[in-house]
């Protein structure tokens, strides 16, 4: 039997129940769909995480609280060292350390005159503006003479400007953060990006400050230490951690309750973190194309029943049963595909449209079209196979005499 006649009878056939066909392609196009878009929304929190590593600048290495993590990314239990000032202090008399800028990271409230935004205050140092590469739009950045006197003032990231102020000008503006008021000194120029990590969602404020007001006493979140050139990173690292292990007197050497970490290291943890949240978006999503296949499957055995004096009429005109197995198996791969082109098309709108509306990035990439394309084949061929080879089976008499 020729390709074309069994694409015609196909055609022929899916046409013929065309409510029954489309609610099984809806169900194909819903699980590809569903596959593109928790993909594209995993793709998209990788690449705004490592936008912003990346944005940290060059050479930089990054001191946290914390044990060696184990396989899997598990933390071993040891009790978390706690930065302080005097690690700072310390850690600007290395040599081989250019800029030192510890953060205090928290979030609130933070209102203006009729609106709000709830931001994430970051207490910082003149520092912390070379070493993320912090550019000003307007008015200046925090200055050290300024965290000397917990001075109560403010620059805001792009986003959160825009939200406060929209275009008026935000230079001299006052706004309150809890029970104090600060005055905005600058704005910083954007940096990009979307999601719940973009830094120009951010407000800065002198860290002392920070400490003083929001979280009290003299701790710190991380430290983050530009080097001279990128030879000495390693140097570096090895010098940050025996201070740090010679001041706290830690007996632990092997996990020290702190981690030093480059943006290589940074990039890996935060790779190896959205990886296995891109699978597990993915393999929810998929349990809804299982369903899909299972649908195929039901409707193809369906049309086996009601098209079985059909087939007997076909066999007993010289069909053989490859040409009957062929006609029901591209009937299935076509009722796939056509879903799957569709759910791609549908799964790109709907990820665009989340991008486009600033709640978080979603980046579809050419391996998950690739991918959902496949595993819809893939359905077609597996669910459409025993209907096909049941309806290839049949007797000629019996589907002859079949009522």
């Amino acid at each position: 039997m020729k390709i074309t006649d069994l694409l015609q009878e196909t055609k022929t056939s899916l046409l013929s129940n065309l409510t029954r066909t489309g609610l099984t392609v809806l169900g194909i196009v819903i699980g590809i769909a569903s596959v593109i878009i928790m993909l594209a929304i995993g793709q998209g929190a990788q690449n705004t995480i490592s936008s912003s590593i990346n944005s940290l600048g060059s050479n930089v290495l990054t001191v946290r609280p914390g044990g060696a993590p184990q396989p899997g990314g598990v933390d071993t239990g040891t009790s978390n060292l706690v930065l302080s000032n005097d690690d700072v202090d310390e850690i600007k008399k290395l040599e081989l350390a250019k800029y030192v800028a510890p953060l205090v990271q928290t979030r609130s409230q933070v209102t203006s005159a009729g609106k709000n935004i709830n931001g994430t205050i970051l207490g910082v140092t003149a520092d912390y503006a070379n070493v993320s590469n912090v550019t000003m739009e307007e008015g200046g950045f925090i200055t050290d003479s300024q965290n000397r006197s917990f001075a109560k003032v403010i620059v805001l990231g792009a986003n959160a400007k825009t939200n406060l102020f929209g275009t008026d000008n935000a230079i001299g503006q006052r706004l309150k953060i809890k029970t104090n008021s600060y005055t905005v000194i600058g704005v910083a120029a954007a940096k990009g990006g979307t999601g719940f990590t973009s830094p120009d969602d951010s407000v800065y404020i002198p860290m002392t400050t920070a400490q003083q007001y929001l979280s009290g006493g003299n701790s710190i979140g991380s430290i983050a230490i530009s080097a001279v050139t990128a030879e000495d990173m390693t140097q570096l690292q090895t010098d940050i951690t025996d201070l740090l292990v010679a001041n706290h007197k830690i007996q632990n050497k092997e996990n020290p309750g702190f981690r030093v970490m480059s943006q290589a290291d940074l990039l890996s943890t935060a790779s190896s973190i959205t990886t296995m949240f891109s699978i597990l978006l993915g393999s929810v999503a998929g349990i809804s194309l299982v369903v899909g296949g299972i649908g195929i499957m039901n409707m193809m055995l369906t049309t086996v029943r009601e098209r079985t004096r059909e087939i007997g009429l076909r066999k007993a005109i010289g069909a053989r049963r490859a040409d009957i197995q062929k006609q029901f198996l591209i009937e299935a791969i076509l009722i796939t595909v056509s879903g799957g082109i569709i759910g791609i098309f549908l799964g790109y709108l709907v990820a665009f449209g989340i991008t486009y509306s600033g709640v978080l990035t979603a980046s579809v990439s050419l391996f998950s079209v690739l991918l959902s394309f496949g595993v819809s084949v893939f359905i077609g061929v597996t669910f459409g196979y025993y209907p096909a080879r049941k309806a290839a089976q049949l007797n000629p008499i019996d589907a002859l005499r079949y009522e």
